[in-house]
């Protein structure tokens, strides 16, 4: 046979062929990814341990910091509520306060919800504003701004004594209806605005009708400087549902409109100081009319009183003229003389 003899290799020629360095690099790859594997379980096992140590820590301090607080603070007699402070701008009474934020004296201070407190009393209509502020060891103050009742307002269209009524209430500038139980002397003198039968009126609503609003608004324009001396309105009837009848201290009679009330307001003091100047008092306007205003003037009361009180200025004298002569005879004495003196008759036997 013939013999062949093995072909030199070359310095850099590799000893493997394709197959086998295809298989070695297989192998290779699988124990990588094993590696990686194992690599990966051990990371994420301490992970998770972290999370479980942190959260074991967590929980421990929780529980420690909620005994502790309930041993120090919670179950402490020295936190318990010995005094509440009430102060109030208004007519509502302490009993009613405090049965309205739901606060007893003797309970721990820290279990009392602030903010919840200050909720239940904002629900009263009679409150605007509330200030809960918690003293340790043993204090809560309480100081409430009540809201300021501008009117009375009914669904009624006459009413003699909104005092006396169940159907009137008062009302502030925002329209919130209020029903005191405890009434002040200086509420009697405040504007009455009638006939607003266009919604319930109830304790703690707000008005909603248009006509009762534009009342607020023409008693909240009214306070001005001047028009708040010239001008004091005494009542408002909203009827009619399409116009304010005004009447003020001196009995005049204004009718607004429910719109553009501060130019109508500028047009009745215009009126005003005519009236003042032409020493008039006013008696009626229609302010709905923008020209030619329908407007009448009373006599002052002076004038009145004057013309009934003093006397002509060359009385008469009235004198008494007898029907019938007097029977009477006439004596010596002076006839005139609403007295005669009588005569005497001799005795005969």
């Amino acid at each position: 046979m013939r013999a062949t003899t093995p072909r030199p290799r070359a310095k850099n020629e590799r000893v493997s062929n394709s197959r086998q360095r295809r298989q070695q690099h297989l192998l290779d790859v699988r124990v990588r990814s094993h590696k990686a594997t194992q690599h990966r379980n051990r990371r994420v096992l301490v992970v998770i341990s972290k999370i479980v140590l942190a959260a074991a820590v967590c929980t421990g301090l929780f529980l420690g910091v909620r005994f502790g607080a309930k041993r120090l603070f919670f179950e402490n007699p020295d936190y318990r509520l010995s005094q509440i402070e009430v102060q109030t701008d208004g007519t509502l009474q302490r009993e009613q306060i405090l049965k309205a934020a739901d606060l007893h004296e003797g309970e721990n201070i820290f279990s009392v919800n602030l903010a919840r407190v200050q909720e239940h009393l904002l629900q009263l209509p009679q409150v605007d504003e509330v200030q809960v502020v918690r003293k340790v060891p043993g204090e809560i103050d309480i100081r409430i701004t009540e809201r300021k009742p501008v009117a009375w307002i009914t669904s009624d269209k006459q009413i003699s004594d909104p005092f006396a009524s169940e159907v009137a209430f008062l009302v502030d500038a925002r329209g919130v209806l209020m029903k005191e139980k405890k009434l002040l002397p200086e509420y009697l003198g405040l504007p009455l605005i009638t006939g607003c039968t266009s919604e319930s009126l109830e304790a703690g609503k707000i008005v909603e009708s248009s006509e009762a609003k534009a009342a607020l608004d023409l008693l909240r324009l009214s306070t001005r400087s001047f028009m708040q001396t010239r001008f004091q309105i005494r009542e408002i009837d909203v009827s009619k549902g399409y116009c304010l009848l005004v009447a003020d201290k001196n009995n005049a009679r204004v009718t607004f409109g429910f719109y553009d009330l501060e130019t109508q307001l500028r047009r009745l003091e215009h009126f005003l100081t005519y009236c003042d100047d032409s020493k008039q008092e006013l008696a009626t306007v229609n302010l709905l009319v923008q020209r030619n205003i329908p407007v009448t003037f009373a006599e002052r009361a002076a004038t009145v009183i004057n013309d009934t009180i003093e006397p002509a200025i060359e009385p008469r004298i009235m004198k008494a003229i007898p029907v019938h002569a007097p029977s009477m005879p006439k004596t010596r004495a002076d006839s005139t003389s609403p007295k005669a003196i009588p005569t005497h008759r001799k005795k005969t036997d």
